[in-house]
């Protein structure tokens, strides 16, 4: 064998630079189901559901094509159970010449994989991951130099380079690269009105057996029971192909205006629901990003809309992966704010009395999926309010998305919600008191709630208000010296001394008391 071509779960692509040259006389893959995948963080079950059944799905398109495919599944007797045992053992068995891999997503994987083959004497080729319109190499070009980061310029950088959503003279459309004000509109009190379904691919026998096997293997992992009705994501190249032309076609054009917006028991509304297959790799970026600037131009949706959607993957997400590989490992241990608390239990379990965070979570557990201000500014916005440890916070989010892979998923939690990196990737902690979820929710979540979002202390003060009060006490120095925060901190001032102690107070309740809100408000209304 001259090239044994190693296939990750999140590498699906039948063009992926690891098969350039691919020669199926000479060369085979090598894929591999492990538990270590499903246990280094605690997967949830519908997140592993994902990755299985599409890398399964993917092995039949490799068969079908005759590519000589190695594949080693979780439920084989004599499964080894990590990737760099099983890689080894099919060294040892198919004796290749050399090692094939398009670079991966998790910085963990890469030197495990890279340690197997120093033991071995191989040699392990590299290649670019054409995924993405740029490499991390361009992206270390840009940061060299500069101050600080801030993903505007290389959005800007990549919108030119790439020429999306120019004019012929080579200007942003519309005259501004950011249309962001525009889309931060809440819904009236009556709501999101009809919300186009999203898309939904019943299993097929193949992912039945998956869904069953997860069921037994891994039952004590998250995941609510019924998880297995609601599993209905892609697990083809044909059905996220699908996905991409339902969301263009139905739900892009109200995209932008609401995509800020929350409201209950509406998990989707106009989102993409395309991150796990852009990260899988069942599409590509440059797709995405073409199929959303092609209505732009047909005049099927708003450019407000269309930017703000382009934004997220030719610009959030190529700087995140930026982020991600010239930082790491030193990265994954920063926690600039010194957040030490325990990630509360609810989150394991949607169990709490604070309505948004319940509707969130049980969500999540049920789906692998929240949309991104249901994590930044609810799941991730108390966390970051509580005080808790950044490192079992990102542990939370890569266990329970099924969209989650590391080098995405790091930079997301410890970066732009948990500020753990001190502002590397965001200029400003997102924070904001209870009334931020009651103007976003149009009130629909709060009604339901037994707290009251403008309390900030006693026994209806909303735990998010008394610790945004707190947060602001506790890194007040800090917010003083952020241009971005500083009229924040000066609201400190309609605070006298006793309110102050009040607060500090009920917030050290909520914390010795982090399963459940409801005892400590309790307990500061009977002092």
């Amino acid at each position: 064998m001259r090239n044994l071509v190693l296939v990750l779960g999140d590498q699906l692509d039948l063009d992926s630079s690891a098969f350039d040259g691919f020669d199926p006389a000479q060369d085979a893959v090598w894929m591999a189901e492990v538990l270590e995948e499903s246990r280094h963080v605690w997967s949830s079950q519908p997140r592993s559901a994902l990755f299985l059944s599409a890398m399964r799905h993917f092995a039949e398109q490799l068969r079908a094509q005759g590519r000589p495919l190695h594949y080693r599944a979780l439920d084989d007797a004599d499964n080894r159970g990590s990737l760099a045992a099983e890689l080894r053992a099919a060294i040892v068995r198919l004796q290749p010449r050399q090692l094939v891999l398009t670079a991966p997503g998790d910085w963990r994987v890469l030197q495990d994989l890279q340690a197997v083959a120093r033991e071995t004497g191989l040699a392990l080729e590299l290649r670019e991951d054409r995924h993405f319109f740029s490499s991390v190499r361009e992206f270390a070009q840009h940061a060299r130099g500069r101050k600080q980061l801030r993903l505007e310029y290389w959005y800007r950088e990549l919108r030119r380079r790439h020429a999306v959503l120019l004019t012929p003279e080579g200007e942003p459309e519309g005259g501004a690269w950011n249309f962001d004000s525009d889309n931060r509109e809440p819904f009236g009190k009556s709501g999101p009105g009809a919300v186009p379904a999203a898309p939904r691919f019943e299993p097929d026998a193949l992912t039945r057996q998956v869904l069953a096997l997860v069921r037994e293997r891994l039952a004590e992992h998250p995941g609510l029971p019924g998880w297995w009705d609601d599993f209905a994501w892609p697990v083809t190249r044909a059905q996220a192909l699908q996905a991409l032309d339902a969301f263009v076609r139905e739900r892009l054009s109200d995209f932008g205006r609401h995509q800020d917006a929350l409201w209950p028991a509406q998990p989707t509304l106009w989102h993409s629901l395309l991150a796990s297959s852009l990260n899988l790799k069942l599409l590509n970026a440059r797709e995405v990003v073409a199929a959303a600037e092609a209505a732009y131009r047909a005049g099927r949706a708003p450019l407000a809309s269309v930017e703000g959607f382009i934004r997220q993957i030719l610009g959030w997400r190529e700087y995140v992966r930026g982020i991600y590989w010239t930082q790491m490992p030193d990265y994954l241990a920063r926690n600039e704010l010194q957040a030490d608390e325990a990630l509360p239990a609810f989150y394991w379990t949607g169990d709490t009395d604070m309505a948004c965070l319940r509707d969130a979570l049980t969500q999540t557990l049920r789906l692998g999926y929240a949309h991104h201000i249901q994590r930044l500014m609810l799941t991730g916005l108390y966390a970051l309010l509580l005080g808790v440890r950044p490192q079992e916070l990102h542990a939370w989010y890569l266990a329970v998305y099924v969209d989650a892979v590391e080098w995405v998923e790091l930079p997301n939690t410890l970066g732009m919600s948990q500020f753990a990196d001190g502002g590397l990737m965001a200029s400003k902690p997102y924070i904001a008191s209870g009334a931020y979820i009651e103007r976003m929710s149009a009130g629909s979540l709060c009604s339901r709630c037994r707290f009251k979002p403008k309390e900030r202390v006693g026994p209806s003060a909303c735990p998010f208000t008394t610790l945004y009060w707190d947060f602001l006490l506790r890194h007040e120095a800090r917010l003083a010296a952020n241009p971005r925060t500083v009229m924040q901190v000066r609201n400190l001032a309609r605070l006298d001394e006793a309110e102050r102690q009040a607060i500090r107070r009920q917030a050290g309740a909520l914390r010795s008391k982090t399963a459940d809100p409801g005892a400590a408000a309790a307990a500061e209304a009977g002092r």
